[in-house]
């Protein structure tokens, strides 16, 4: 009888302890992955989001930015080890989706941490593959991309929701600032005529006013990395000679010698010429300080134009 107690008394044991064992190790996959210093460890795929959570999170969050050489194609961006590493590390990732970072798709796909929270500024905004990917250039879909992320950081670590809060309202001001210039180019220059050797201006387009005149041929192919259809690059051109077109828009990242030549030609048109770049340049900016820099631009170079 006695032995009968002890040997049901150690089943007893054996049993708390293998539910105890499956408590700890269910609750640990449900703990967001963390740096050795406690901080939840954020992967984003380019550095303008990368910039925004990193202002957002603040002191709480460690943010690793895979894409931030500025002379770098994220489009054939070709992911590294590290960066495998640190996403299979992440407890949270960006990533800007319409076919722009695939490879990010995949480093997902093959991590074996089944808790990663993925945030895709794409399906936020409601943009499919095919779509402009350039989504950072229309100031409607930074501040939709800001909101998720502040609530996401929140929900992943509520520790730390007040200071979310409080940069997220910071943040929030410090864009006001290139977003009121965009609508003041709105207001004074709507309906002039604009050439872009590229589509990272198509989003600011539509939010500025102004009327890109290029054909859509043109600069899908050039962004794409194709040569433009002939008819295209002498419509562009003519745009340019006749003086149709009062300021080109020069994508500084994809140089080529057409899209060089059409520069000199503005240039030989006097014809303000205002330098973008794909990525926050340089690198360290904050995408506020860098975005603002290239809306001042613009609306010093459409004021010439009157």
């Amino acid at each position: 009888m006695y032995t009968k107690k002890v040997l049901w008394i150690v089943i007893a044991v054996i049993i708390i302890a293998i539910v105890g064992v499956i408590l700890v190790e269910s609750n640990k996959s449900t703990i967001p992955a963390q740096t050795s210093s406690g901080k939840l460890q954020v992967v984003a795929g380019e550095n303008f989001w990368g910039s925004l959570v990193s202002q957002i999170g603040g002191s709480d969050i460690s943010v690793t930015t895979i894409v931030t050489d500025p002379n770098a194609d994220p489009h054939d961006y070709e992911a590294t080890s590290d960066d495998a590493k640190a996403v299979a590390d992440a407890g949270y990732v960006i990533e800007n989706g319409v076919g722009y970072d695939t490879w990010l798709d995949k480093l997902i796909a093959s991590s074996d941490n089944p808790n990663i929270k993925v945030l895709k500024i794409a399906d936020l905004v409601g943009k499919k593959d095919g779509d402009n990917p350039h989504l950072w250039y229309q100031p409607a879909y930074v501040n939709q991309a800001i909101a998720q992320i502040e609530q996401d950081l929140i929900t992943l670590d509520p520790a730390h929701a007040s200071d979310y809060r409080a940069n997220y309202a910071t943040l929030q001001q410090s864009l006001a600032g290139y977003q009121n210039t965009i609508a003041s180019i709105k207001q004074n220059y709507a309906g002039v005529k604009v050439a872009a050797t590229e589509d990272i201006f198509v989003y600011l387009t539509d939010a500025t006013g102004l009327d890109l005149v290029t054909p859509p041929a043109f600069i899908q192919a050039v962004g794409d990395g194709n040569d433009p259809p002939a008819s295209t690059v002498a419509t562009f051109q003519d745009q340019l000679k006749s003086g149709q077109v009062k300021v080109l828009l020069y994508n500084e990242q994809t140089v080529t010698p057409l899209t060089d030549s059409l520069k000199q030609l503005a240039q030989s048109k006097n014809i303000p010429i205002v330098g973008m770049t794909e990525t926050v340049s340089p690198p360290d900016a904050k995408f506020q300080d860098w975005m603002g820099a290239q809306v001042n631009a613009l609306q010093q170079a459409l004021a010439q134009t009157r």
